[in-house]
């Protein structure tokens, strides 16, 4: 596909700086030069003119990927990691482990409060997080315990000492089908004690959280806000949590570790916003018969340890009249032989109203097999199969199974869609 003389941009125009034609906007070009004085990683891989930067040098510099970041390791972005293992002990800096999610655990390194400052600045973007950004208030998080925070427990601690600045991690182990009753007793029991403002966590773990609690007919009216972040959500999902907080606005938060925050909206409004601040998001073409589809690379911004430039997520994203949809990563993605693209969200659409169900995964077995489970309290209406066959594309054909679990990947995440690889 041939490239077009100017990359587009997912950011506001006015957060780009000012255009400057066939160069590059003010901002953008301060924030490479400034990436480029802070890590020597950069200048090793393309070399960086004194001159002001066009768009086709722009294009030369390489996408960076997760595996080109896990093969050199975390050491490879500094000049002298000495004194960055130094700075762990000042506690200048602090590290954690991604997920490993799509291809293998990470370790970010990030300076001492960039964390902080990244989520502020995506909580100020959303106008139901920006009454949180400056005061205090309660908040509970259930999610994978390798998840997205430098402060998700890794032992198990006692209800105190999992109590933060306000947060309480609730969770002590990463696959919420394998907690016993007595885990959710706790966990429901805790959530009641702190009475939270906001619970955020991973959709199928506050899936089942809603679950728990519909069974011990407990409430928390405390709770009125419900960020949906660490994995990809389903309007099931969104359903069963609108049953147990009725009234709580839910918020899609998207962003990975090593990037931070990137995307902040209405869940299932399709209103997706970049985060001004945190990153510049590159959109680039990935089917010439889907314009408005693109894959996303991203370039922090404000960030010293690890900064990154021209990160390939590996997110494709579709752009809508009010901003953006997050389509899921590539390898979730399934292309029906007249090129329409498939995603969780086509699924969700065509599902019955009289369905309901705290989790589904619909997974290919083979060229025209498709199986979708599902974990509920009541079976499945008849004639589902064919609805979603029909989604699929002609000569699928689709069979259903009700699950009493659904096993997650070894990250503790879920993947709503499971093609066969490309």
């Amino acid at each position: 596909m041939q490239l077009a003389a100017t990359p587009s941009f997912a950011n506001a125009p006015e957060s780009l700086g000012r255009n400057g034609g066939a160069h590059l906007p003010e901002e953008l070009e301060r924030e490479i030069r400034a990436i480029y004085r802070r890590s020597p990683f950069y200048p090793q891989r393309f070399p960086l003119h004194p001159d002001p930067l066009q768009w086709s040098c722009y294009r030369e510099i390489p996408l960076l990927t997760k595996q080109e970041i896990i093969a050199r390791g975390p050491a490879g972005f500094f000049a002298d990691y000495a004194a960055i293992e130094r700075g762990f002990g000042e506690k200048k800096f602090e590290y954690e482990h991604t997920s490993g999610t799509t291809a293998g655990p990470m370790t970010v390194v990030m300076e001492e409060g960039w964390w902080n400052a990244q989520t502020r600045r995506a909580y100020l973007a959303h106008p139901v997080l920006a009454q949180y950004a400056d005061r205090s208030y309660r908040k509970c998080v259930l999610a994978p315990v390798g998840c997205s925070s430098n402060l998700c427990p890794y032992e198990d601690h006692p209800f105190p000492h999992r109590y933060f600045d306000g947060t309480v991690y609730l969770n002590l182990s990463s696959d919420p089908f394998a907690f016993p009753e007595g885990e959710w007793e706790r966990i429901v029991r805790e959530l009641q004690a702190t009475q939270p403002e906001v619970i955020e966590g991973e959709p199928v773990y506050l899936s089942l959280l809603a679950r728990a609690l519909q069974k011990r007919r407990s409430s928390v009216p405390s709770v009125r806000t419900i960020i949906l972040t660490y994995g990809k959500a389903s309007r099931q999902h969104s359903r069963r949590l609108e049953e147990v907080f009725p009234g709580a606005a839910q918020v899609d938060l998207y962003g990975s570790t090593e990037a931070g925050y990137i995307f902040v909206g209405d869940a299932f409004h399709d209103n997706l916003r970049v985060i001004k601040g945190n990153a510049f998001v590159e959109l680039v073409p990935w089917r010439a018969e889907l314009p408005e589809v693109f894959q996303i690379n991203v370039t922090t911004r404000d960030r010293v340890a690890m900064p990154l430039l021209r990160y390939a997520t590996g997110d494709i994203v579709r752009r809508t009249p009010a901003g953006y949809r997050i389509l899921g990563r590539d390898r979730d993605l399934y292309l029906r032989p007249d090129g329409a693209v498939v995603s969780a969200f086509e699924i969700d659409a065509v599902l019955p109203d009289n369905f309901a169900c705290w989790h589904w995964s619909l997974v290919q077995g083979s060229a025209d097999r498709w199986d979708f489970q599902y974990v509920a309290a009541e079976v499945a209406p008849a004639g589902m199969e064919q609805v979603i066959a029909a989604a699929l594309g002609p000569g699928g054909r689709v069979n259903i199974f009700r699950r009493k679990f659904i096993q997650p990947a070894a990250s503790g995440k879920f993947a709503l869609l499971k093609p066969l690889a490309r």
